[in-house]
Protein backbone atom coordinates (compact mmCIF):
# COMPACT_ATOMS: atom_id res chain seq x y z
CA UNK A 1 0.00 0.00 0.00
CA UNK A 2 0.96 3.42 -0.59
CA UNK A 3 3.08 5.93 1.45
CA UNK A 4 2.54 10.02 1.32
CA UNK A 5 4.09 12.84 1.13
CA UNK A 6 5.27 15.36 1.87
CA UNK A 7 6.45 15.76 2.84
CA UNK A 8 6.27 17.90 6.57
CA UNK A 9 7.76 18.74 3.53
CA UNK A 10 9.46 18.42 6.34
CA UNK A 11 12.80 18.26 4.55
CA UNK A 12 13.80 21.79 3.58
CA UNK A 13 16.54 23.29 4.69
CA UNK A 14 18.00 24.76 1.70
CA UNK A 15 16.51 28.11 1.74
CA UNK A 16 18.45 29.98 4.30
CA UNK A 17 21.49 27.76 3.35
CA UNK A 18 21.19 28.86 -0.45
CA UNK A 19 20.95 32.59 0.96
CA UNK A 20 23.83 32.37 2.88
CA UNK A 21 25.71 31.10 -1.02
CA UNK A 22 24.19 33.67 -2.63
CA UNK A 23 25.48 36.73 -0.70
CA UNK A 24 28.76 34.76 1.29
CA UNK A 25 29.51 33.08 -1.81
CA UNK A 26 27.96 34.30 -4.65
CA UNK A 27 30.49 37.03 -6.10
CA UNK A 28 30.06 39.35 -3.11
CA UNK A 29 33.36 40.11 -1.45
CA UNK A 30 33.93 37.74 1.86
CA UNK A 31 34.47 40.33 4.32
CA UNK A 32 33.99 40.29 8.63
CA UNK A 33 31.34 42.51 7.84
CA UNK A 34 29.11 40.84 5.36
CA UNK A 35 29.56 37.68 7.78
CA UNK A 36 28.17 39.87 10.32
CA UNK A 37 25.12 40.77 7.89
CA UNK A 38 24.34 37.20 6.87
CA UNK A 39 24.64 36.03 10.42
CA UNK A 40 22.55 38.57 12.15
CA UNK A 41 19.93 38.27 8.93
CA UNK A 42 19.97 33.74 10.38
CA UNK A 43 19.35 35.27 13.66
CA UNK A 44 15.78 37.03 12.48
CA UNK A 45 15.13 34.09 10.77
CA UNK A 46 16.07 31.76 13.54
CA UNK A 47 13.71 34.34 15.50
CA UNK A 48 10.92 34.48 13.52
CA UNK A 49 11.00 30.39 13.27
CA UNK A 50 10.52 30.37 17.67
CA UNK A 51 7.39 32.75 16.83
CA UNK A 52 5.96 30.14 14.44
CA UNK A 53 6.68 27.40 16.11
CA UNK A 54 3.02 26.56 17.33
CA UNK A 55 0.46 28.08 14.98
CA UNK A 56 -2.43 26.65 16.93
CA UNK A 57 -1.26 29.16 19.32
CA UNK A 58 -1.32 31.94 17.11
CA UNK A 59 -3.91 31.74 15.04
CA UNK A 60 -7.40 32.85 16.39
CA UNK A 61 -10.32 30.38 16.49
CA UNK A 62 -12.46 31.14 13.10
CA UNK A 63 -16.44 31.66 13.64
CA UNK A 64 -17.81 29.19 11.75
CA UNK A 65 -19.42 29.87 8.22
CA UNK A 66 -22.40 27.24 9.21
CA UNK A 67 -23.60 27.99 12.53
CA UNK A 68 -23.23 24.09 13.04
CA UNK A 69 -19.89 23.99 11.54
CA UNK A 70 -17.17 23.37 14.42
CA UNK A 71 -13.82 25.38 13.63
CA UNK A 72 -10.51 24.22 14.83
CA UNK A 73 -7.08 26.27 13.69
CA UNK A 74 -4.52 24.12 11.87
CA UNK A 75 -1.00 23.79 13.86
CA UNK A 76 2.32 24.21 12.52
CA UNK A 77 2.98 21.08 10.42
CA UNK A 78 -0.82 21.73 8.82
CA UNK A 79 0.20 25.41 8.30
CA UNK A 80 3.44 24.59 6.40
CA UNK A 81 0.99 21.86 3.90
CA UNK A 82 -1.79 24.91 3.46
CA UNK A 83 1.56 26.83 2.40
CA UNK A 84 3.25 24.20 0.19
CA UNK A 85 -0.23 22.73 -1.52
CA UNK A 86 -0.85 25.59 -3.29
CA UNK A 87 2.85 25.38 -5.19
CA UNK A 88 2.48 22.02 -6.12
CA UNK A 89 3.94 19.98 -3.21
CA UNK A 90 1.13 17.79 -1.11
CA UNK A 91 -1.34 16.61 -3.81
CA UNK A 92 -2.41 12.82 -2.21
CA UNK A 93 -3.76 10.77 -4.74
CA UNK A 94 -4.67 7.37 -4.20
CA UNK A 95 -5.80 5.78 -7.86
CA UNK A 96 -7.57 2.21 -8.26
CA UNK A 97 -7.80 0.48 -11.56
CA UNK A 98 -10.73 -1.41 -11.72
CA UNK A 99 -11.82 -4.22 -14.19
CA UNK A 100 -15.87 -4.24 -13.12
CA UNK A 101 -17.85 -0.72 -13.95
CA UNK A 102 -17.66 1.60 -10.66
CA UNK A 103 -20.78 1.19 -8.45
CA UNK A 104 -21.39 4.79 -7.97
CA UNK A 105 -24.67 4.68 -5.28
CA UNK A 106 -22.93 1.94 -3.57
CA UNK A 107 -18.94 3.79 -3.52
CA UNK A 108 -20.95 7.71 -2.66
CA UNK A 109 -22.28 5.98 0.36
CA UNK A 110 -18.99 4.27 1.62
CA UNK A 111 -17.31 8.05 1.13
CA UNK A 112 -20.13 9.57 2.84
CA UNK A 113 -19.53 6.74 5.73
CA UNK A 114 -16.08 7.74 5.96
CA UNK A 115 -16.91 11.03 6.10
CA UNK A 116 -19.13 10.36 9.03
CA UNK A 117 -16.50 7.95 10.60
CA UNK A 118 -13.61 10.88 10.15
CA UNK A 119 -15.11 14.17 10.29
CA UNK A 120 -11.41 15.65 9.01
CA UNK A 121 -12.42 14.10 5.30
CA UNK A 122 -15.54 16.39 5.10
CA UNK A 123 -13.92 19.42 6.57
CA UNK A 124 -12.94 22.47 4.52
CA UNK A 125 -10.06 24.40 4.69
CA UNK A 126 -10.51 27.89 5.49
CA UNK A 127 -8.64 31.00 5.16
CA UNK A 128 -8.81 34.30 7.05
CA UNK A 129 -7.44 37.26 5.09
CA UNK A 130 -7.66 39.27 7.99
CA UNK A 131 -5.81 37.14 10.28
CA UNK A 132 -3.66 35.31 7.58
CA UNK A 133 -4.47 32.38 8.71
CA UNK A 134 -6.13 28.99 7.96
CA UNK A 135 -8.67 26.67 10.23
CA UNK A 136 -10.69 23.30 9.29
CA UNK A 137 -14.35 23.89 9.19
CA UNK A 138 -16.35 20.33 9.58
CA UNK A 139 -19.94 20.78 8.72
CA UNK A 140 -22.43 18.19 10.32
CA UNK A 141 -23.02 16.05 7.34
CA UNK A 142 -20.96 14.54 4.53
CA UNK A 143 -21.31 16.34 1.05
CA UNK A 144 -18.60 14.91 -1.22
CA UNK A 145 -19.94 13.98 -4.58
CA UNK A 146 -18.14 11.81 -7.41
CA UNK A 147 -17.02 13.06 -10.60
CA UNK A 148 -17.63 10.60 -13.09
CA UNK A 149 -15.91 11.04 -16.25
CA UNK A 150 -17.13 8.91 -19.19
CA UNK A 151 -14.70 7.46 -22.03
CA UNK A 152 -14.85 10.43 -24.49
CA UNK A 153 -14.48 12.68 -21.22
CA UNK A 154 -11.55 10.42 -20.11
CA UNK A 155 -10.31 10.66 -24.02
CA UNK A 156 -9.70 14.37 -23.85
CA UNK A 157 -7.55 14.10 -20.99
CA UNK A 158 -5.92 11.52 -22.57
CA UNK A 159 -2.24 11.53 -24.67
CA UNK A 160 -2.71 9.23 -27.05
CA UNK A 161 1.37 9.03 -28.19
CA UNK A 162 1.96 9.21 -24.26
CA UNK A 163 4.44 6.60 -23.31
CA UNK A 164 2.67 5.41 -20.55
CA UNK A 165 -0.55 3.42 -20.09
CA UNK A 166 -4.09 5.50 -19.16
CA UNK A 167 -4.24 4.35 -15.93
CA UNK A 168 -0.55 6.03 -15.14
CA UNK A 169 -1.80 9.15 -17.46
CA UNK A 170 -4.96 9.72 -14.83
CA UNK A 171 -2.69 9.53 -11.81
CA UNK A 172 -0.01 12.40 -13.22
CA UNK A 173 -3.12 14.11 -14.24
CA UNK A 174 -4.68 14.15 -10.74
CA UNK A 175 -1.45 14.97 -8.71
CA UNK A 176 -1.48 17.94 -10.85
CA UNK A 177 -4.67 19.06 -10.54
CA UNK A 178 -4.55 21.79 -8.07
CA UNK A 179 -7.89 22.63 -6.43
CA UNK A 180 -6.32 24.42 -3.86
CA UNK A 181 -3.87 26.68 -6.16
CA UNK A 182 -5.49 29.92 -4.80
CA UNK A 183 -8.44 30.40 -7.14
CA UNK A 184 -9.68 33.51 -5.11
CA UNK A 185 -7.88 36.89 -4.46
CA UNK A 186 -5.41 37.18 -1.78
CA UNK A 187 -7.89 39.20 0.07
CA UNK A 188 -10.87 37.13 0.10
CA UNK A 189 -11.86 34.17 2.37
CA UNK A 190 -12.25 30.84 0.77
CA UNK A 191 -13.33 27.70 2.02
CA UNK A 192 -12.21 24.86 -0.11
CA UNK A 193 -12.92 20.88 0.43
CA UNK A 194 -9.91 18.43 1.67
CA UNK A 195 -11.32 15.43 -0.15
CA UNK A 196 -12.35 14.80 -3.92
CA UNK A 197 -13.78 11.70 -5.99
CA UNK A 198 -13.63 10.88 -9.56
CA UNK A 199 -14.31 7.82 -11.80
CA UNK A 200 -12.67 7.44 -15.46
CA UNK A 201 -13.61 5.45 -18.11
CA UNK A 202 -10.41 4.12 -19.87
CA UNK A 203 -11.36 1.77 -21.99
CA UNK A 204 -14.50 -0.91 -22.40
CA UNK A 205 -13.26 -2.93 -20.20
CA UNK A 206 -10.87 -0.81 -17.30
CA UNK A 207 -12.22 2.09 -15.05
CA UNK A 208 -10.18 4.15 -12.75
CA UNK A 209 -11.32 5.46 -9.22
CA UNK A 210 -9.20 8.39 -7.89
CA UNK A 211 -9.10 10.12 -4.72
CA UNK A 212 -7.42 13.55 -4.24
CA UNK A 213 -6.82 14.62 -0.77
CA UNK A 214 -5.06 17.52 0.49
CA UNK A 215 -2.23 16.06 2.66
CA UNK A 216 -3.12 17.90 5.59
CA UNK A 217 -5.90 15.84 5.87
CA UNK A 218 -4.28 12.99 4.93
CA UNK A 219 -0.61 11.12 5.88
CA UNK A 220 0.91 7.67 4.54
CA UNK A 221 -0.81 6.10 7.16
CA UNK A 222 -4.04 7.95 6.98
CA UNK A 223 -4.19 6.90 3.26
CA UNK A 224 -3.48 3.11 4.03
CA UNK A 225 -6.26 3.35 6.28
CA UNK A 226 -8.33 5.03 4.12
CA UNK A 227 -7.91 3.03 1.39
CA UNK A 228 -8.75 -0.48 4.00
CA UNK A 229 -11.59 0.75 5.17
CA UNK A 230 -13.08 1.66 1.74
CA UNK A 231 -12.62 -1.59 0.65
CA UNK A 232 -14.00 -3.31 3.57
CA UNK A 233 -17.12 -0.78 3.01
CA UNK A 234 -18.09 -1.65 -0.67
CA UNK A 235 -16.88 -5.32 -0.22
CA UNK A 236 -19.59 -7.69 -0.23
CA UNK A 237 -21.49 -5.22 -0.89
CA UNK A 238 -20.84 -3.68 2.11
CA UNK A 239 -21.70 0.76 2.54
CA UNK A 240 -22.76 0.25 6.05
CA UNK A 241 -23.13 2.79 8.33
CA UNK A 242 -19.93 3.82 10.48
CA UNK A 243 -19.78 5.19 13.24
CA UNK A 244 -19.32 9.23 14.24
CA UNK A 245 -16.05 9.02 16.49
CA UNK A 246 -16.10 11.61 19.37
CA UNK A 247 -18.58 14.83 18.52
CA UNK A 248 -17.48 15.53 15.01
CA UNK A 249 -14.40 17.15 15.89
CA UNK A 250 -11.13 17.15 13.96
CA UNK A 251 -8.40 15.59 15.76
CA UNK A 252 -5.94 17.90 17.56
CA UNK A 253 -2.60 18.96 15.65
CA UNK A 254 0.43 17.41 15.70
CA UNK A 255 2.16 20.13 17.65
CA UNK A 256 -0.24 19.68 20.73
CA UNK A 257 0.03 16.03 21.08
CA UNK A 258 3.69 16.51 21.33
CA UNK A 259 4.78 14.69 25.09
CA UNK A 260 5.90 17.19 27.48
CA UNK A 261 9.87 18.50 26.92
CA UNK A 262 10.18 16.52 23.29
CA UNK A 263 10.11 19.99 21.19
CA UNK A 264 11.84 22.16 23.80
CA UNK A 265 14.94 23.83 22.77
CA UNK A 266 16.74 26.72 24.18
CA UNK A 267 17.14 29.61 21.31
CA UNK A 268 20.57 29.18 21.71
CA UNK A 269 20.14 25.89 20.27
CA UNK A 270 17.53 26.83 18.10
CA UNK A 271 20.28 29.06 16.18
CA UNK A 272 22.98 26.82 16.18
CA UNK A 273 20.69 23.77 14.13
CA UNK A 274 19.60 26.39 12.21
CA UNK A 275 23.11 27.44 11.19
CA UNK A 276 24.68 24.16 10.89
CA UNK A 277 21.47 23.09 8.60
CA UNK A 278 22.77 26.04 6.60
CA UNK A 279 26.13 25.79 6.66
CA UNK A 280 26.14 21.70 5.69
CA UNK A 281 24.14 22.46 2.70
CA UNK A 282 26.49 25.03 1.04
CA UNK A 283 28.11 21.73 0.17
CA UNK A 284 24.98 19.54 -1.07
CA UNK A 285 24.91 18.07 -4.64
CA UNK A 286 21.65 17.76 -6.63
CA UNK A 287 20.75 15.36 -9.91
CA UNK A 288 21.44 16.84 -13.11
CA UNK A 289 18.46 19.60 -13.88
CA UNK A 290 17.09 19.03 -17.71
CA UNK A 291 15.02 22.30 -17.55
CA UNK A 292 14.93 24.55 -15.36
CA UNK A 293 12.47 27.23 -17.39
CA UNK A 294 9.35 25.93 -17.46
CA UNK A 295 6.68 25.46 -15.02
CA UNK A 296 6.78 22.23 -13.35
CA UNK A 297 4.84 19.13 -13.08
CA UNK A 298 4.76 15.81 -11.30
CA UNK A 299 5.28 12.56 -12.83
CA UNK A 300 5.63 9.45 -11.58
CA UNK A 301 8.14 5.99 -12.60
CA UNK A 302 8.11 2.38 -10.62
CA UNK A 303 10.58 0.43 -9.19
CA UNK A 304 9.62 -2.80 -8.64
CA UNK A 305 11.67 -6.04 -7.07
CA UNK A 306 10.46 -9.84 -7.25
CA UNK A 307 8.97 -11.45 -4.32
CA UNK A 308 12.30 -13.83 -4.05
CA UNK A 309 15.36 -10.29 -4.22
CA UNK A 310 12.96 -8.70 -1.72
CA UNK A 311 12.87 -11.96 0.28
CA UNK A 312 16.87 -11.76 0.53
CA UNK A 313 16.50 -7.67 1.37
CA UNK A 314 14.61 -7.58 3.92
CA UNK A 315 16.64 -10.41 5.28
CA UNK A 316 19.38 -8.56 4.47
CA UNK A 317 18.24 -5.55 6.92
CA UNK A 318 17.14 -7.94 9.19
CA UNK A 319 20.29 -9.20 9.88
CA UNK A 320 22.07 -6.07 9.99
CA UNK A 321 19.31 -4.31 12.76
CA UNK A 322 18.55 -1.45 9.74
CA UNK A 323 15.20 -0.99 7.86
CA UNK A 324 14.60 -0.99 3.97
CA UNK A 325 14.56 2.60 4.21
CA UNK A 326 17.90 2.69 4.74
CA UNK A 327 18.53 0.49 2.31
CA UNK A 328 16.39 2.43 -0.47
CA UNK A 329 18.06 5.85 0.45
CA UNK A 330 22.01 4.17 -0.31
CA UNK A 331 21.00 2.43 -3.16
CA UNK A 332 19.54 6.05 -4.34
CA UNK A 333 22.93 7.56 -3.78
CA UNK A 334 24.99 5.09 -5.29
CA UNK A 335 23.04 5.32 -8.15
CA UNK A 336 22.57 9.32 -8.08
CA UNK A 337 26.39 9.93 -7.70
CA UNK A 338 27.22 7.12 -10.99
CA UNK A 339 24.89 8.76 -13.39
CA UNK A 340 27.83 12.19 -13.34
CA UNK A 341 30.03 9.71 -14.20
CA UNK A 342 32.62 11.37 -11.96
CA UNK A 343 35.39 9.55 -10.77
CA UNK A 344 35.42 7.12 -8.21
CA UNK A 345 37.30 8.75 -5.43
CA UNK A 346 35.26 12.16 -6.32
CA UNK A 347 33.06 12.64 -3.22
CA UNK A 348 29.69 14.40 -3.14
CA UNK A 349 27.31 15.51 -0.42
CA UNK A 350 23.31 14.59 -0.46
CA UNK A 351 20.46 14.92 1.73
CA UNK A 352 18.23 12.42 2.27
CA UNK A 353 14.96 13.38 4.00
CA UNK A 354 13.30 9.35 6.14
CA UNK A 355 9.47 10.72 7.04
CA UNK A 356 7.96 8.56 10.01
CA UNK A 357 4.94 8.27 11.35
CA UNK A 358 4.40 10.09 14.90
CA UNK A 359 0.96 8.61 16.12
CA UNK A 360 2.79 6.12 18.49
CA UNK A 361 4.72 8.16 19.94
CA UNK A 362 2.56 11.09 21.03
CA UNK A 363 0.53 11.94 24.06
CA UNK A 364 -2.49 10.09 23.80
CA UNK A 365 -1.05 7.67 21.44
CA UNK A 366 -3.06 7.96 17.91
CA UNK A 367 -4.04 4.79 15.72
CA UNK A 368 -3.33 4.77 12.10
CA UNK A 369 -7.34 5.19 12.20
CA UNK A 370 -6.86 8.57 13.49
CA UNK A 371 -6.85 10.39 10.23
CA UNK A 372 -4.65 13.48 9.51
CA UNK A 373 -1.28 14.40 9.21
CA UNK A 374 0.70 13.37 11.99
CA UNK A 375 4.30 12.38 10.20
CA UNK A 376 7.24 14.12 11.23
CA UNK A 377 10.79 14.20 9.30
CA UNK A 378 15.00 13.89 9.81
CA UNK A 379 17.24 15.22 7.58
CA UNK A 380 20.57 13.54 7.13
CA UNK A 381 23.04 14.66 4.53
CA UNK A 382 25.85 11.85 3.49
CA UNK A 383 29.19 11.91 1.89
CA UNK A 384 29.67 9.12 -1.04
CA UNK A 385 32.23 8.30 -3.40
CA UNK A 386 31.93 5.87 -6.08
CA UNK A 387 33.78 3.16 -3.89
CA UNK A 388 30.99 2.91 -1.62
CA UNK A 389 28.97 -0.34 -1.34
CA UNK A 390 25.48 -0.44 -0.84
CA UNK A 391 25.09 -2.79 2.83
CA UNK A 392 28.16 0.06 4.38
CA UNK A 393 25.94 2.75 3.12
CA UNK A 394 22.99 1.43 4.07
CA UNK A 395 23.85 1.00 7.58
CA UNK A 396 25.30 4.19 7.89
CA UNK A 397 22.12 5.71 6.41
CA UNK A 398 20.07 4.12 9.12
CA UNK A 399 22.22 4.75 11.95
CA UNK A 400 22.55 8.94 11.11
CA UNK A 401 18.56 8.46 10.96
CA UNK A 402 18.48 6.31 13.99
CA UNK A 403 20.68 8.57 16.32
CA UNK A 404 18.75 12.00 15.11
CA UNK A 405 15.14 9.74 16.09
CA UNK A 406 16.77 8.49 19.59
CA UNK A 407 17.86 12.75 20.13
CA UNK A 408 13.97 13.20 19.48
CA UNK A 409 15.12 15.51 16.29
CA UNK A 410 11.71 14.60 14.44
CA UNK A 411 10.02 16.39 17.78
CA UNK A 412 12.72 19.21 18.53
CA UNK A 413 13.33 20.44 15.07
CA UNK A 414 10.18 20.34 13.27
CA UNK A 415 9.10 23.81 13.64
CA UNK A 416 12.75 24.69 12.51
CA UNK A 417 12.18 22.72 9.01
CA UNK A 418 8.46 23.42 8.91
CA UNK A 419 9.65 27.16 8.98
CA UNK A 420 12.13 26.68 6.17
CA UNK A 421 10.04 25.05 4.03
CA UNK A 422 7.70 28.04 4.02
CA UNK A 423 10.71 30.18 3.40
CA UNK A 424 11.20 28.42 0.00
CA UNK A 425 8.03 28.55 -1.12
CA UNK A 426 8.45 32.16 -0.68
CA UNK A 427 11.44 32.92 -1.78
CA UNK A 428 12.26 30.63 -4.38
CA UNK A 429 15.86 32.24 -6.08
CA UNK A 430 17.08 31.04 -2.57
CA UNK A 431 17.47 27.41 -3.78
CA UNK A 432 19.49 26.57 -6.71
CA UNK A 433 18.44 27.42 -10.04
CA UNK A 434 15.13 28.58 -8.54
CA UNK A 435 14.46 25.13 -8.41
CA UNK A 436 12.88 24.74 -4.76
CA UNK A 437 14.55 21.01 -4.28
CA UNK A 438 15.87 20.84 -0.97
CA UNK A 439 16.62 17.70 -1.40
CA UNK A 440 17.75 14.98 -3.31
CA UNK A 441 15.65 12.30 -1.91
CA UNK A 442 12.80 11.52 0.76
CA UNK A 443 11.72 8.14 1.80
CA UNK A 444 9.71 6.54 5.00
CA UNK A 445 10.82 4.79 7.48
CA UNK A 446 8.38 1.86 8.17
CA UNK A 447 7.38 -0.68 5.61
CA UNK A 448 4.15 -1.07 4.43
CA UNK A 449 2.62 -4.41 3.23
CA UNK A 450 -0.17 -5.26 1.49
CA UNK A 451 -1.28 -9.05 0.31
CA UNK A 452 -4.19 -9.05 -2.59
CA UNK A 453 -7.30 -10.57 -1.02
CA UNK A 454 -10.96 -12.38 -2.02
CA UNK A 455 -12.09 -8.58 -1.93
CA UNK A 456 -9.87 -7.24 -4.61
CA UNK A 457 -10.87 -9.70 -6.80
CA UNK A 458 -14.81 -9.21 -5.93
CA UNK A 459 -14.36 -5.16 -6.71
CA UNK A 460 -12.15 -5.96 -9.93
CA UNK A 461 -9.32 -4.31 -8.54
CA UNK A 462 -6.30 -5.00 -10.54
CA UNK A 463 -4.24 -2.44 -9.48
CA UNK A 464 -3.61 0.54 -7.22
CA UNK A 465 -1.46 3.42 -7.00
CA UNK A 466 -0.74 6.35 -4.12
CA UNK A 467 1.13 9.25 -3.82
CA UNK A 468 1.85 12.69 -4.10
CA UNK A 469 2.44 15.71 -5.71
CA UNK A 470 6.07 17.05 -5.62
CA UNK A 471 6.72 19.78 -8.17
CA UNK A 472 6.31 22.95 -5.80
CA UNK A 473 8.77 22.65 -2.99
CA UNK A 474 10.29 19.36 -2.10
CA UNK A 475 13.12 16.41 -2.95
CA UNK A 476 14.40 15.95 -6.86
CA UNK A 477 12.99 12.23 -6.11
CA UNK A 478 10.10 11.09 -3.21
CA UNK A 479 9.77 7.47 -2.86
CA UNK A 480 6.73 5.89 -1.90
CA UNK A 481 7.02 2.47 -1.49
CA UNK A 482 5.00 -1.05 -0.37
CA UNK A 483 5.75 -4.39 -0.02
CA UNK A 484 2.78 -5.73 -2.23
CA UNK A 485 1.83 -9.45 -2.80
CA UNK A 486 5.71 -10.29 -1.34
CA UNK A 487 7.35 -7.68 -3.96
CA UNK A 488 8.86 -4.50 -3.56
CA UNK A 489 6.79 -1.86 -5.12
CA UNK A 490 7.95 1.77 -5.28
CA UNK A 491 5.90 4.49 -6.72
CA UNK A 492 8.91 7.58 -7.21
CA UNK A 493 7.59 10.82 -8.31
CA UNK A 494 10.00 13.71 -8.95
CA UNK A 495 9.05 17.35 -10.62
CA UNK A 496 8.99 18.17 -14.50
CA UNK A 497 10.61 19.02 -17.04
CA UNK A 498 13.20 19.80 -13.91
CA UNK A 499 14.32 16.01 -13.98
CA UNK A 500 13.06 13.71 -17.29
CA UNK A 501 10.80 10.80 -17.36
CA UNK A 502 14.17 9.16 -19.05
CA UNK A 503 16.48 10.64 -16.71
CA UNK A 504 14.15 9.01 -13.56
CA UNK A 505 13.81 5.80 -14.86
CA UNK A 506 17.17 5.00 -15.55
CA UNK A 507 17.88 6.34 -12.05
CA UNK A 508 15.28 3.93 -10.61
CA UNK A 509 16.39 1.35 -12.86
CA UNK A 510 20.26 1.61 -12.05
CA UNK A 511 18.99 1.68 -7.92
CA UNK A 512 17.13 -1.98 -8.98
CA UNK A 513 20.28 -3.19 -10.19
CA UNK A 514 22.33 -2.16 -7.20
CA UNK A 515 19.49 -3.96 -4.90
CA UNK A 516 19.16 -6.85 -6.84
CA UNK A 517 23.28 -7.22 -6.59
CA UNK A 518 23.46 -6.13 -3.05
CA UNK A 519 20.99 -8.69 -2.14
CA UNK A 520 22.60 -11.47 -4.06
CA UNK A 521 25.63 -10.83 -2.61
CA UNK A 522 24.16 -10.80 1.21
CA UNK A 523 22.96 -13.99 0.49
CA UNK A 524 26.23 -15.69 -0.50
CA UNK A 525 28.05 -14.21 2.42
Amino acid sequence: MFTVLHCSFYYNHVPVTSELKRYALGGHIHTCSHTRWVFSRLLVFVSSSSSCHNMSDRNPIPAPTSPDSIARPVGGTEYSWCKAVPVGTGITVLALLLTKPPNIPLLQNALHNLQNSHPILRSNLHFDSATNSFSFLTPPSPHLQIQPFDLPSTASILRPSSAVSPFHQILEHELNLNTWRNPHPPSADADTDVFFASTYGLSESRWALVLRLHTSACDRAAAVALLKELLGSVGGGGGTEMEIKGKGEVLSALEDLIPNGKASKPFWARGVDMLGYSLNSLRLSNLEFKDVSLEKTTQMVKLRINPEHTDKLLAGCKSKGIKLCGVLAAAGLIAAHASKHLPDHQWEKYAVVTLLDCRPLLDPPLSANDLGFYHSAIVNSHDINGENTLWELAKRCYTAFADAKNSNKHFSDMSDLNFLMCKAIENPGLTPSSSMRTAFFSVFEDLVIDDSSEVYQELGLEDYEGCASVHGVGPSIAIFDSIRDGGLNCSCVYPSPLHSREQMQDLMDHMRSILVDGCNVESES
